[in-house]
C-alpha cells in the first residue's frame, strides 16, 4: 500500500533570517529538507522569522513569517549559562505559529537548536520532533535533550554518531546525515588552485590554524563565510604575513560552489565537535579535497587518504603536512562519495522514515 502524503510543519532557527547566513549550516540543511521533501509530495508550511527567503518557491510551501528579536545562540554563551529568551523575542512566537498550524498538520520538525522547543514536546498537542544541530555547548541544553529522549527518544536525530555521542541517550541514536541538491555543485578537477577555507568566522572554527599552515607554505587562504567576530577576524589576520588571507565574504551557493571548487584543498579546523560539517560536503561535491582535524562530523565524513586526509586534532604541523599531500586525492573519489551518501534525495527519504517511525504504534498505523 503506498503510503499517503504527510502535512509537516517545518521550524526555522531563530537566531537569524533565512538567507541571511547567520543561521550558519542550518540553513544548509533545511534547504535541503524542504526541497527533498516537496520532492516526495508532502504538504509543508514554514515557520521561520520575518524577512526570511524560502528556499523553495512552491505551491506545496506556504511561508508563515513571524517578527521578533533574534534568539541568542547557545554557541556563543558560557557553558553554564541559563536559557534567556530576549523582551520581544522571536522564538516563543515561533512556537506560538507552529503549535496552532501543529494542531491540524502530522508532526512539527524543529531545526533551532534551542530549550523551548524541547520542553514542549511532551506537553504538546502536536507531535514534534527535532533535528539537533550541534554537539553538547550547554548544561541546559544537555539536560533538555536528554529529557526528551528519556520521554521518547523517537523524537530526537542527529546529523552523526560523534554528535549523538555529546548526549545522555538511552537507545542507539537515529542518525540522518545531511544532504545537498548536488546538481548546484560542478565537479571541478583543476589540481593547482588555491587553499580554501568556509564557514562562519568566529574562535569555533578555528580559522587562524588553517592561516597559519597557508603562512607556512608561502599561499594565500581564501575565506568564504560571514565575519560573525570581527575582533577575532582581525586578531587572525595580524598573525599572519599580509596578504596570506583573502576575504571571500558570505556567497551564495552559486558562487561558493564556482569559487570554493577552484581550490586544490579545503581546510577545516573546528575547535570543538562540529554536528556535520556542511561545507565538507559542499567542498567534496566541487571534487575537493579536504584535510581536517579529525574530531566531530568531519572527522565521520572524510575518508582518509581517499577524499582528504585527517589528522590529530589542533596539530598545525601535522595538517601542514597533510595539506602538502592533497595531490595524491583523486578529485572524483570526492564527488563520488557526496553522490553515494550526502545526496538531497537521500536525505528527504530519510527525515520522512524517521518521523514516521516516531508517529507509529506497533500496528504501523499513523497517530493522529
Amino acid at each position: 500500500m503506498t503510503e499517503r502524503p504527510l502535512h509537516l510543519v517545518l521550524v526555522s532557527t531563530p537566531i537569524g533570517q533565512l538567507g541571511s547566513g547567520r543561521g550558519g549550516g542550518v540553513e544548509l540543511t533545511l534547504g535541503s529538507v524542504l526541497r527533498g521533501l516537496v520532492g516526495r509530495g508532502h504538504q509543508l508550511s514554514l515557520v521561520a522569522p520575518e524577512g526570511s527567503r524560502s528556499p523553495v518557491l512552491d505551491d506545496a510551501v506556504q511561508v508563515h513569517p513571524c517578527k521578533g528579536v533574534d534568539q541568542p545562540s547557545w554557541q556563543h554563551a558560557d557553558r553554564g549559562a541559563p536559557m534567556q529568551i530576549p523582551d520581544d523575542g522571536v522564538l516563543p512566537r515561533l512556537w506560538e505559529r507552529a503549535l496552532d498550524l501543529g494542531s491540524q498538520a502530522d508532526a512539527v520538525l524543529n531545526f533551532g537548536y534551542d530549550w523551548l522547543p524541547l520542553w514542549l514536546t511532551p506537553h504538546a498537542p502536536a507531535a514534534l520532533f527535532h533535528l539537533v544541530s550541534m554537539g553538547s555547548v550547554s548544561q541546559v541544553m544537555d539536560r533538555a535533550v536528554a529529557a526528551v529522549a528519556r520521554w521518547d527518544q523517537r523524537r530526537l536525530a542527529f546529523h552523526t554518531r560523534r554528535q549523538a555521542q555529546d548526549f545522555d541517550l538511552v537507545a542507539p541514536p537515529e542518525v540522518v546525515g545531511n544532504g545537498f541538491d548536488l546538481s548546484r555543485y560542478d565537479l571541478q578537477l583543476a589540481p593547482s588552485g588555491p587553499l580554501g577555507w568556509a564557514g562562519r568566522v568566529a574562535p569555533e572554527k578555528g580559522l587562524e590554524d588553517a592561516a597559519a599552515v597557508a603562512a607556512a607554505l608561502g599561499e594565500t587562504l581564501r575565506v568564504w563565510g560571514l565575519v560573525e567576530d570581527h575582533a577575532y577576524a582581525q586578531r587572525v589576520e595580524a598573525e599572519v604575513p599580509p596578504g596570506t588571507i583573502e576575504w571571500c565574504g558570505f556567497k551564495p551557493t552559486a558562487e561558493l560552489q564556482r569559487e570554493l571548487g577552484a581550490c586544490r584543498a579545503l581546510l577545516n579546523t573546528p575547535k570543538w565537535n562540529e554536528a556535520y560539517g556542511n561545507v565538507v560536503v559542499e567542498a567534496l561535491a566541487c571534487g575537493v579535497p579536504v584535510v581536517a582535524y579529525d574530531r566531530g562530523g568531519p572527522g565521520e565524513i572524510v575518508q582518509n587518504g581517499v577524499t582528504g586526509w585527517l589528522v590529530p586534532p589542533d596539530d598545525r604541523d601535522a595538517l601542514t603536512r597533510a595539506t602538502q599531500r592533497v595531490a595524491a586525492i583523486d578529485r572524483r573519489a570526492c564527488r563520488g562519495w557526496a553522490e553515494q551518501w550526502a545526496s538531497q534525495d537521500a536525505l528527504a527519504m530519510r527525515v520522512e522514515t524517521w518521523i514516521r517511525r516516531g508517529l507509529s504504534p506497533m500496528d504501523g498505523t499513523i497517530v493522529r
